[in-house]
Parts: structure tokens; sequence; C-alpha cells
């Protein structure tokens, strides 16, 4: 089992998207990539804590490779928006990678390249690369949220 982590505006139609790859294990959502211990999801809204929303994927890695992972990932939000997704604005909701090995990181940083050359969006690709830090899950009525509402 292998773990990849992303960060794509607001958090439950990105797990969802990331539920229906066959190879997934498991999709929770959470926070990264900020400073403060535990945080919850009114600490994070503030955009005080450097957190963002992010989805930690589960992953057979020889039924699923990371590169599907990094298509789904892209075709889910808007890459070129800096700190923002839709209406959703903050650092929070910025587009990141969360890389757990340098293997990931190399992955990501080609598949960003490859995209960004493509000419498939008309402004850069502003999504970080980083590695990975601490997951905090979120709260439990966050978790499938879409799922629990009847959403599709």
């Amino acid at each position: 089992m292998a773990k990849a982590t992303f960060a794509a505006g607001c958090f439950w139609s990105v797990e969802t998207a990331f539920r229906r790859i066959d190879g997934v294990t498991s999709a929770a959502v959470g926070y990264a990539g900020g400073t403060r211990p535990q945080p919850s999801y009114a600490d994070v809204c503030t955009g005080g804590t450097g957190h963002a929303e992010v989805v930690e994927v589960d992953y057979d890695p020889t039924s699923v490779a990371y590169e599907k992972l990094l298509e789904v990932f892209w075709a889910s939000h808007d890459p070129t928006q800096r700190n923002r997704q839709g209406p959703d604005i903050g650092t929070q909701y910025r587009s990141a990678i969360f890389t757990h090995d340098e293997a990931q990181a190399e992955v990501a940083r080609a598949s960003k390249a490859a995209l960004d050359q493509s000419g498939r969006f008309p402004r850069p690709i502003a999504t970080e690369i980083t590695p990975a830090s601490t997951f905090w899950r979120a709260e439990e009525y966050h978790q499938q949220y879409e799922t629990k509402r009847g959403h599709r």
C-alpha cells in the first residue's frame, strides 16, 4: 500500500473523485501543510494555520499508478488559480501535491511540467509540490460528505 496527498480546493468533491478509482482502498479528508497541531475546520478556515484542505489517498500501486491519481487530481480543479478554487478564497484552498517520497516528487514535477506545456490551460500551473507533512484528519462530518448528503 502507498499514500498520496492532494489539495485541490474544497476537499469534499475531490475525495469523492478519488474514491471512485479502482485500486484506491480509502480516501480521507483533512488538513496538511500548516503549522498548528491538530487544527479544526474552524481553525483552518481562518487561513491563519497555513494548512490546506487535503485528501489523503491510500492506494495499491500494483492496481493503480500514481500517474493515474495525478490525472484525477488535475481534472478535479483549476490548477492555475493561486489560493482559491471558484468562490473559495484563501491559502487553505490552494492547489498542492504533498509527496511521500522522491519518486512521487519526480513524477509530480514531470506531470506538472507536461501539463503546463500542453496548452490545456491559458495560465501557468500554480500547483505547489512539497514533501508531505503531518496529515490531520478532518472532523467526521466532513468524511464522505457528498455521499452522506446523497450527492453523486
